[in-house]
């Protein structure tokens, strides 16, 4: 499996639902407006039956951070730190759930997060989880911030150690 950049010329958004309006909207309206305009880029995992059939999504980007909410130890070890990256979105069409493909989106992104820390460096990767996706991101390793429920963070150097 691979993720390529969405193509709006190529992938059918339309057929994508993950049952989010939410997320569903970003993907047909948004993302390529939101990359053309370098605030974001959007990764799609394809089918191998119908490469214009979208399997999966994910959305990278940068945030601000606020050091407060994080452990003291975080908060000294990067005070002089006012960025992270940011996975904005990641949604898995309903049609393919149960099948380790959220996973697979997560640990890509993680991966193109990472290469990224090592070129302009950004010590945590931050993601604001819709309602029921929490306890998938806390599996997966991600720790809740003191002051936000649905926004969880995980450093790189832990991202760099399991990947």
């Amino acid at each position: 499996m691979i993720s390529v950049a969405l193509d709006k010329n190529k992938h059918d958004r339309k057929y994508f639902d993950c049952g989010v309006d939410a997320l569903n909207n970003y993907l047909r309206l948004m993302a390529n407006q939101q990359s053309t305009k370098d605030n974001a880029r959007t990764y799609v995992l394809e089918s191998t039956t119908d490469t214009q059939k979208i399997i999966g999504y994910y959305t990278l980007t940068m945030a601000s951070l606020d050091l407060s909410a994080l452990p003291k130890r975080l908060q000294n070890k990067h005070k002089n730190t006012q960025s992270a990256g940011l996975i904005a979105r990641l949604a898995v069409d309903k049609r393919y759930k149960g099948q380790g493909f959220g996973e697979w989106l997560l640990i890509d992104s993680l991966k193109k997060l990472l290469l990224a820390s090592e070129t302009v460096g950004f010590p945590l990767v931050v993601v604001d989880a819709k309602e029921g996706a929490i306890e998938f991101y806390e599996k997966m390793g991600f720790t809740k911030f003191f002051d936000a429920e649905h926004k969880l963070y995980m450093t790189i150097a832990d991202i760099r150690k399991s990947i």
